[in-house]
């Protein structure tokens, strides 16, 4: 089962009308929710995409909340000194993904994506992010007008999701018969219908 984490914010810091973007937070192992419910704290908006997954040691089993990208976390925010630093100060926080002495926004359509396939409650796995392959866009189903990119898995077509600044994809099962190609790949990929 997915879930979304995503934490509102205690009070917020961004004033009205200011133009915020998500971010990329690199965070230290197994901090990821520690750091978004404290930036939530902190008055930012925060996303925490995870799966819930059963592991099984030899006593017990327990439910635990997985990040689908582990040691990151993205937060809403505008680029300032000030917001830089709260981010920073954050216990358990590494940096915020950016080139150089910059930072580096998340493109909101990459957030929107995964949020929406975790929504669906869809499986999926997660990959090292993949450049080659059709771009392609989903006709119909709960994932409709979704657009991502097709490979073929063990004889299975696979929609990739990719956050490219994390480096990072996530991708489901797909009918093929319910997707259109948008941009063919520059080698075609073997499709069966």
């Amino acid at each position: 089962m997915s879930e979304l984490l995503s934490y509102a914010p205690a009070r917020v810091i961004i004033p009205p009308g200011e133009c915020s973007s998500w971010y990329a937070v690199h965070v230290r192992s197994n901090f990821e929710k520690r750091v978004a419910v404290e930036l939530a704290s902190k008055g930012l908006e925060t996303y925490l995409p995870a799966v819930t997954e059963v592991h099984q040691w030899k006593d017990r089993r327990k439910v635990i909340d997985v990040p689908i990208f582990p040691g990151y976390v993205f937060t809403r925010l505008l680029d300032t000194p000030a917001l830089r630093m709260t981010v920073l100060r954050t216990t358990g926080t590494v940096s915020i993904l950016g080139c150089g002495g910059s930072i580096e926004p998340v493109p909101e359509t990459e957030i929107a994506a995964i949020q929406r396939l975790l929504q669906v409650n869809a499986p999926l796995l997660t990959h090292p992010l993949l450049r080659e392959g059709s771009w392609v866009r989903i006709r119909r189903g709960p994932l409709k007008d979704l657009e991502g990119l097709l490979v073929r898995i063990k004889n299975q077509a696979r929609l990739v999701l990719s956050v490219e600044l994390l480096s990072r994809s996530v991708s489901t099962e797909v009918d093929i018969r319910d997707v259109e190609v948008i941009r063919a790949a520059a080698l075609p990929l073997p499709v069966a219908g």
